[in-house]
């Protein structure tokens, strides 16, 4: 345990210090492409037709073909060069796991993302706003106004929060370096194939599933922590807690709207609601009381909100796995 202690420290320093350098080759890039690969490989395979209501047997089965090849492949990089490296030497061992548990972290790119947002906003500048916003969301962003690309950037701070931090932590935690990258294959599955469209629904069923349950408990650790995190910070931790407790199931996702709930009780602000995707109007409930207008500088707010959240789950779990 002092070993997997000593190789997520080392990812997480990382992670806070360096972020995802732009231009990097990143882990991911490389799962995607596999995904990618995997699906055209698949569909050609087994003959599956494009009709949105053929072939749904065909379907199932590959794309729960495509999540058992992925996650296998992807959690056995780094156990192999985990090994590899275990007999090299113990440094060696340390150092090659810190390495690999960096990438598998985000914070630092989610705050970066945010903090685009908030200078774009601050300066005016709304075209460039909607632009830096459209890289964190995937609804359209050409006609939105501050307020909205605003509640859209919070909404994707609290939300990825966990996808992008607490989630691989927690798995790199509980099951070591491999399972940070077991979580971040499914993630990726959950992010390219988990749609409800006519190529997806069933392809891609497996894959959403899988997401829900790995997030399942690491959506409420989140909550639950950045509410405590709301109370250091002196934000609004009551609101915080009665708006997580009335708001978390808010979402069509079983675990979405949990950290998204927690944040929008302790900005006081409203979250989710209507959106268009694709040309096409989505009606969403809404998260939070509008105890006060959402403004730019919430961004910066929800910012400190999730480091201030990833800095307790952190040091808890170092502390657990220390005395375990």
């Amino acid at each position: 345990m002092i070993a997997r202690i000593e190789m997520i420290t080392i990812g997480f320093l990382l992670d806070f210090i360096l972020g995802d350098p732009e231009n990097w080759w990143h882990p991911v890039q490389g799962i995607g492409a596999m995904i990618s690969g995997l699906e055209k490989l698949l569909w050609k395979l087994f003959r599956i037709s494009e009709e949105p209501e053929k072939d749904i047997g065909k379907k199932r089965f590959a794309g729960g073909l495509l999540v058992l090849v992925v996650v296998i492949l992807t959690t056995a990089v780094p156990w192999l060069l985990l090994w590899g490296a275990k007999q090299l030497h113990p440094y060696a061992y340390i150092a090659v796991g810190g390495i690999l548990c960096y990438p598998m972290l985000a914070l630092r790119s989610l705050r970066k993302a945010g903090y685009r947002v908030f200078q774009a906003l601050k300066e005016e500048d709304l075209a460039r706003a909607r632009v830096e916003v459209s890289k964190m969301v995937g609804r359209d962003t050409e006609n939105l106004n501050a307020y909205d690309v605003t509640r859209a950037a919070v909404e994707s701070i609290a939300e990825n929060s966990s996808d992008g931090e607490i989630a691989p932590l927690l798995f790199m935690m509980i099951f070591g370096i491999p399972g940070g990258w077991f979580y971040k294959a499914v993630n990726t599955m959950d992010s390219m194939l988990g749609y409800r469209n006519d190529r997806y629904r069933y392809f891609g069923s497996a894959a959403a599933r899988l997401d829900d349950v790995c997030n399942w408990i690491p959506a409420r650790i989140t909550a639950l922590f950045m509410i405590a995190a709301s109370w250091t910070l002196r934000m609004d931790y009551k609101n915080a807690v009665r708006i997580w407790r009335r708001d978390r199931h808010a979402n069509a996702s079983p675990n979405a709207a949990h950290p998204e709930s927690a944040c929008a009780g302790a900005l006081d602000v409203v979250l989710l609601g209507d959106a268009t995707y694709e040309g096409k109007l989505v009606c969403k409930d809404t998260v939070g009381d509008d105890l006060k207008p959402i403004e730019f500088v919430d961004i910066n707010r929800a910012n400190y909100l999730i480091l201030r959240t990833s800095n307790l789950v952190y040091l808890v779990g170092m502390a657990v796995l220390y005395f375990i």
